[in-house]
């Protein structure tokens, strides 16, 4: 009986141990997420003004038309490289995401065996029904 009150207790500790792994795990999911819809929001923005910047056809000279055309060729390629990043970001989310939810499944695994384990200390701590009565009738009945 005191060995399982033993195991119990460590699957508790265990327990414990993996509810903040899962809440360490949803943290950085969280994070990710919030990293991959900046990076998506900043692409956008730098891709519309890039466009917004292309569109303009009020320079003055063509040295004006030419520094223009270079800063709507740099606003792309940071659009570019943005997206590039975007694209890591989700692919980082999307690991955290499956790794939120592991976290979840070896927590709820622990929760399991250490409620199993209390029903059979319970159930081992209960008193056995002892019937004093002798039956009637006969052995051939």
């Amino acid at each position: 009986m005191k060995e399982e009150k033993q195991r119990l207790a460590r699957l508790k500790r265990l327990e414990k141990i993996r509810a903040i792994a899962k809440q360490t795990a949803a943290v950085e999911a969280a994070q990710a997420e919030s990293t991959l819809t900046q990076l998506r929001t900043l692409s956008e923005r730098t891709r519309r003004m890039a466009s917004d910047y292309a569109s303009r056809r009020e320079a003055a000279d063509g040295a004006a038309l030419h520094q223009l055309g270079r800063f709507v060729s740099g606003l792309q390629a940071l659009s570019r490289t943005t997206d590039g990043d975007a694209l890591r970001a989700q692919s980082i989310a999307d690991a955290k995401q499956r790794e939120l939810a592991e976290a979840e499944r070896r927590r709820a695994a622990i929760e399991e065996r250490a409620e199993l384990q209390a029903r059979l200390i319970a159930k081992a701590s209960e008193q056995p029904v002892l019937t004093s009565r002798k039956g009637s009738g006969t052995d051939l009945d």
